[in-house]
């Protein structure tokens, strides 16, 4: 499917993978590169990247991690040595042979994700327990080489930060593991607006060489689940591999207990995917940039009388909502119309409009992208501002409720295949009694093309019978369909 900047935006009821094509070019956030399933993330696009690094990061040296940059390429063998993971990588691995107009004696491989070129060098940082616990993260770029690709869903190569950490024990680690994934449900939901279902892969979703990984499952509009973000308690496995090794407090040498943790560009398409409309991009106030933008209407002979007070305006709202969050267009070559629905499909939360009628009442209107809502607003008062910064927070929590609403309206509990079959081919999330065999869940997946996506932690221990094959089961798990 193509992405065409001037081509009206498909409704969603029509065809939602063209939908979501069409918000992304309309709202100029990304584009197809020359290369197969790579794509360019213009300027709007890579703000809402920005965001997402801006607030993780700090979350992250909260929790005492720092950042550090390791290479792109990987010698080939270091893939090897690890055995899981590098069959669970095989297939996507893009390998370097020649260079420099000869055949390397070794080849190199473009990093999938960074464990092996990471331990490799853990193993010379850690020597004693005094070095632990060592908590480490690189925001990076990586490359998988995907059969079906859809922009930032699934690239080739896209963005994201991988957290690598090494603890003394087993148990720190998981526990370290958990918090990590506790810190993308609070981003998710506080800044991105979307809840998330929190819990544990099951052994065939695992990632590859991982003990553990944990997961937060998003539910789109059209009823699939997003694996908005993963946390791996990667045991001593690695460790082995790797001779990640250290002295304890016995003087005695002890393999490290290892984490490592992630989240994508990715977590973009979740957010269009989420909030979007047939109108085009809707933001999350605080996931946007340019929050506020403002429409001066004006002719000729009023431009004098109207953008003097635009211009105090635009100061008074960013002194208390931030530098560069307004923006104040005033082309000349555009209708008001124009500039209307561009700044619509661009997903700006907040617009204000305000001409020369408004200005005789002392007022301007206040527009909220989401849900369309008009509000006048007196610009002359002491809470002019304040009342701009209060609708930003209205809508912010309006669309979180949105989105916590369908998620509950559309996650049901099944008893019967039947009814489980028909949930699923409806978009919904089911949970459901599984008997705990990989061959299960195949079958399964095979049959109508659900997954589970998790095991809840809030999974109460449930004595049932499998959805499929009758057979007992201990507690209920997180079936859909997914991205």
């Amino acid at each position: 499917m193509e992405m065409s900047h001037d081509k009206p935006i498909t409704p969603r009821s029509e065809d939602y993978s063209q939908w979501y094509l069409d918000v992304i070019a309309a709202a100029d956030l990304a584009e197809n590169s020359p290369v197969r399933g790579c794509m360019v993330i213009k300027p709007n696009g890579y703000a809402i990247w920005e965001k997402v690094q801006q607030t993780l990061d700090e979350e992250f040296k909260n929790k005492g991690v720092q950042n550090a940059y390791f290479p792109l390429l990987i010698p080939e063998k270091f893939l090897k040595r690890e055995a899981q993971h590098v069959e669970g990588f095989a297939p996507e691995v893009a390998v370097v042979t020649h260079a420099g107009g000869e055949k390397l004696d070794e080849p190199l491989v473009i990093r999938p994700t960074s464990e092996t070129i990471m331990y490799d060098v853990f193993s010379k940082w850690v020597r004693s327990y005094r070095d632990l616990p060592l908590l480490i993260n690189q925001w990076a770029n990586v490359l998988r080489w995907e059969l079906r690709t859809k922009p930032f869903l699934r690239t080739t190569e896209f963005l994201w930060q991988e957290g690598h950490t090494v603890h003394q024990t087993q148990i720190e680690a998981d526990d370290f593991a958990r918090q990590m994934l506790e810190v993308y449900k609070n981003f998710s939901r506080d800044y991105m607006a979307i809840p998330v279902v929190t819990g544990e892969k099951t052994e065939s979703e695992r990632f590859a060489g991982a003990l553990k990984t944990y997961c937060c499952e998003a539910m789109m509009q059209d009823g699939k689940a997003l694996q908005y973000a993963t946390s791996h308690n990667l045991g001593d496995n690695f460790a082995k591999a790797f001779e990640v090794q250290y002295l304890d407090q016995n003087n005695t040498l002890q393999y490290g207990w290892q984490t490592s943790w992630g989240l994508s560009t990715r977590s973009i398409g979740g957010l269009i995917m989420t909030h979007s409309d047939d109108k085009g991009l809707v933001l999350p106030p605080k996931m946007a940039t340019m929050k506020v933008v403002i429409v001066p209407i004006f002719k000729a002979e009023s431009k004098d009388q109207v953008m003097p007070i635009v211009k105090t305006i635009k100061q008074q709202i960013e002194q208390v909502i931030g530098n560069r969050t307004v923006h104040v267009d005033d082309r000349e070559n555009m209708s008001i119309g124009e500039k209307f629905f561009e700044w619509e499909k661009k997903g700006v939360p907040v617009r204000i409009e305000i001409g020369p009628k408004d200005i005789e009442k002392g007022q301007c209107v206040l527009v909220r992208r989401d849900n369309g809502s008009k509000n006048f607003i007196e610009y002359h008062k002491d809470t002019f501002a304040e009342a701009v910064e209060t609708t930003l927070d209205m809508m912010q929590q309006d669309l979180l409720s949105a989105a916590e609403k369908r998620l509950q309206e559309n996650t049901i509990t099944a008893e019967v295949w039947e009814e489980f079959a028909s949930a699923i081919e409806s978009g919904k999330f089911v949970m459901a009694h599984w008997d705990g065999t990989v061959e299960t869940e195949k079958k399964i997946k095979e049959e109508i093309g659900a997954t589970i996506r998790c095991i809840p932690f809030d999974t109460k221990v449930e004595a049932g019978m499998c959805i499929k094959t009758g057979k007992p089961s201990a507690q209920r798990v997180l079936f859909a369909k997914a991205y």
